[in-house]
């Protein structure tokens, strides 16, 4: 039998059910794993996505029409594209995240777009899909990436920023996800009021409308110019680091939240003052917990250090292929 899922120079594609998965070109039919940009992108004819992540996908193509069209598939449920047989499940990545179940003639493979196993009180638990392949991700494939549970990373940055009450506090962090975890995780042990940059705005109020609950937020914009930021907690993407934005800010203490700051030097290199380990993707161990739980034979890997995690899974005598794709991760940029 032929392979139910191929790459192509559009991106992943199933012959059998003639669609996309997360293209990176323009084409007639999509399946969107979640909303971050380098897997939603504008040019298809016809989306779908999770329902789950409907509004977060369409607010994010809001200035694409096709997107605003795009059919919204609840988790779990199986629709026939051709001869193919597609449901979403959840990848607990960020909110409305979703692996891709296709099915075609009895052979099941999965599509994992990005995903984590780590608890997180702002998105669905990933679930496992028994599978005969498994396209999986392999951002964080080294030993070293092991991640602390949300919680533990949740007090340590209110310990960072109650350390220093007499400054304002800015912890950069990616808009869509990871600034939606860190107000819900914080909401166990706070209820103080949180200032995002606009980039984050529109996204945490998706977020509270599909009902995750999280940290009373303002905007930056809306707070009078002469308003005095000591001791408050600012959530702003990495981008507006070191830009004119900041002038706001009068001598602010500044970290940053990504699964790179596992990595010695990475927070020094950034500029940033501190670092919080704390990622949207699977850890080692959660990556190697994911693939033996499938009971997939074939594993496929893709965008990441997948050297040395395809030798260990070889090692379980396992078959391990590689897809190049044009994701990445979007925590560097």
């Amino acid at each position: 039998m032929k392979d139910v899922i191929v790459l192509s120079k559009n991106g992943l594609y199933c012959p059998a059910g003639d669609f996309y998965i997360d293209p990176w070109k323009p084409i007639e039919t999509s399946f969107i794993t979640h909303a971050h940009s380098d897997h939603a992108r504008s040019g298809a004819q016809k989306y779908y996505t999770s329902l789950r992540g409907l509004s977060l996908f369409k607010h994010r193509l809001k200035g694409y029409a096709n997107a605003q069209d795009a059919v919204g598939v609840p988790f779990g449920k199986k629709i026939k594209i051709n001869e193919a047989w597609v449901s979403f499940h959840s990848a607990g990545h960020i909110l409305g995240s979703a692996q891709l179940r296709v099915e075609v003639k009895n052979k099941v493979w999965v599509a994992s777009g990005d995903y984590k196993r780590t608890p997180d009180p702002s998105c669905d638990p990933f679930e496992v899909v028994r599978c005969d392949a498994f396209i999986s991700e392999a951002t964080f494939a080294l030993p070293i990436y092991q991640w602390e549970s949300g919680e533990v990373t949740a007090q340590k940055i209110k310990d960072w920023w109650h350390s220093d009450r007499s400054r304002p506090s800015i912890l950069f962090c990616y808009s869509l996800g990871k600034a939606q975890r860190v107000l819900a995780e914080l909401k166990k042990i706070s209820d103080e009021t949180v200032y995002l940059h606009g980039a984050a705005v529109g996204l945490t109020d998706i977020y509270r409308a599909e009902g995750i609950d999280m940290l009373q937020t303002l905007p930056v914009s809306e707070v009078p110019k002469d308003f005095d930021f000591a001791g408050c907690l600012i959530l702003a993407p990495p981008s507006a680091h070191r830009s004119s934005w900041m002038k706001r800010f009068k001598e602010p203490q500044t970290a940053f939240g990504s699964g790179w700051m596992q990595v010695r030097g990475a927070r020094r290199r950034g500029g940033y003052e501190k670092g919080f380990i704390l990622s949207d993707h699977a850890d080692w161990n959660e990556l190697i917990q994911t693939i033996d739980e499938t009971g997939a034979q074939k594993i496929i890997l893709t965008h990441g250090r997948e050297d040395v995690l395809a030798r260990v899974l070889r090692e379980k005598g396992l078959e391990v292929a590689h897809f190049t794709t044009e994701y990445s991760d979007e925590e560097i940029g």
